[in-house]
C-alpha cells in the first residue's frame, strides 16, 4: 500500500500513515494551553532537523508553521482549532483539496519534560470502526494514497474516542522538544 504524508500543522499533521479525515471540524471550545505556543524542534525520520512555530491568530484559531533547519525560507503555514474534550487535547485542520478538503483530527499532550506529542489516528482502526459500524465512513483514494472520511456525527466520534476500549486508535506520530536559543 503506498501511503502518502501530507504535511499539516503539528506535524501530526506529517502523516506517518494514511489519512483519515472528517466532515466536520472539531469545535474550536477553548483556548489552547500557552505552553502550546512557541518553537518546537524535532528531528524527522530521516535524521533531518525540523522546527515547528505555533501561533495565535485570533480568538480560537492558531497557526503552525513548519520547516526545515537546512531550509529555512521555505516553510509552511496551517491554520487549526484546539479542542480538548474529556482529558484529551486535539487539534483540527483543513485538509488540502487534492485530499478530500475536509478536516483532520489529531491530539496532542505537553508533557512534564516540556515536549509536545503528536498523535495520529490509525487508519486500520479506524477503518475497523467503520466497517463495525461504530462510525459512519468511507474509503477514498487519491494517487498518493489512501484514506478514509468519517462522517459520524462529532458526538458519536468522541464516544468512539473517548471509550477506553479504543485508546490503542492513538498513535504516536512526532515528539518535539521547546526550542531554546543558541548564543
Amino acid at each position: 500500500m503506498k501511503c502518502w504524508r501530507v504535511v499539516i500543522a503539528l506535524s501530526f499533521l506529517l502523516l506517518s500513515g494514511c489519512l483519515v479525515s472528517f466532515k466536520e471540524p472539531l469545535p474550536a471550545s477553548e483556548a489552547a494551553p500557552a505552553a502550546l505556543l512557541g518553537k518546537w524542534t524535532s528531528k524527522n525520520a530521516w535524521g533531518e532537523a525540523q522546527n515547528l512555530e505555533l501561533t495565535r491568530l485570533g480568538p480560537g484559531r492558531y497557526q503552525a508553521v513548519s520547516y526545515f533547519k537546512a531550509n529555512p525560507k521555505e516553510r509552511e503555514a496551517y491554520p487549526f482549532t484546539v479542542s480538548r474534550h474529556g482529558n484529551r487535547w486535539y487539534v483540527s485542520a483543513k485538509v488540502p483539496a487534492q485530499y478530500g478538503g475536509h478536516f483532520t483530527i489529531a491530539g496532542f499532550e505537553l508533557t512534564d519534560q516540556d515536549e509536545l506529542v503528536i498523535y495520529n489516528l490509525d487508519l486500520d482502526l479506524i477503518n475497523q470502526a467503520v466497517g463495525q459500524k461504530h462510525l459512519g465512513g468511507e474509503a477514498f483514494k487519491t494517487d498518493d494514497g489512501e484514506g478514509v472520511l468519517v462522517n459520524s456525527p462529532m458526538d458519536q466520534v468522541f464516544a468512539y474516542l473517548d471509550d477506553p476500549a479504543n485508546s490503542d486508535v492513538f498513535v504516536e506520530a512526532a515528539r518535539y522538544q521547546r526550542r531554546v536559543k543558541t548564543q
